[in-house]
């Protein structure tokens, strides 16, 4: 009897492995020295790198969102990020599309004074879905770290801001993939900081 409890605790071991590794692996959307894998806006003064961290930074003179954008497109996914918004508006679009003037349009997860925890459609709906205003305030590390974790899968997609879940929505009307992006806005000069952009998927 043992031994057959042990065998089966093997199995079971084994095949827990299995479905781990067939879901893939994080891996590194940026490599904390230049913007390689990334198209960026036609004005390359809106985004750099500096001390291994991505600075989106706007003089206040956009005549449109500009946006840093993955090279390649992603369906199914959970990605990390950790933002530092110094003001104003930024955000992080998934599933999303680039057109040839570099306007994004698709869903996004909103980093913006007064509208953390909103999900947002960029050239699209518009608001769809937003968590109580207080409690994402209170989430909120202001000046510092902020940690975004967004899961897609299927039609059902989950925002967390620093462990906890502020969105959590299933919406045929998403695309089944399309790019990330790192948005600066239109408005008041503005500056925010990413870093430790990771990415799995079910390859």
């Amino acid at each position: 009897m043992l031994r057959a409890t042990l065998g089966l605790a093997v199995v079971l071991t084994l095949a827990t492995a299995s479905v781990g590794a067939g879901e893939g692996e994080f891996k590194a959307l940026f490599n904390g020295k230049d913007l390689s894998g990334w198209v960026t806006p036609t004005d390359k003064t809106l985004f750099s790198v500096e001390s291994g961290e991505i600075v989106g930074r706007t003089k206040g003179n956009l005549k449109k969102n500009e946006f840093l954008v993955t090279e390649k497109p992603y369906g199914d996914f959970v990605l990390k990020a950790k933002v530092k918004l110094r003001n104003h508006n930024s955000g992080i679009q998934f599933r999303s599309k680039r057109a040839n003037d570099g306007a994004v349009s698709g869903p996004q997860a909103d980093v913006a004074e007064g509208y953390w925890g909103l999900l947002y459609e960029e050239r699209g709906r518009g608001i769809l879905e937003q968590f109580d205003k207080k409690k994402a305030e209170e989430l909120i590390k202001k000046n510092d770290w902020n940690e975004f974790v967004i899961a897609a899968k299927g039609d059902h997609v989950t925002i967390d801001i620093n462990g906890t879940r502020v969105i959590d929505r299933v919406d045929p009307e998403f695309a089944k993939e399309g790019i990330i992006a790192l948005q600066v806005h239109t408005g008041e000069p503005m500056e925010v900081r990413y870093k430790d952009l990771e990415i799995k998927t079910a390859d």
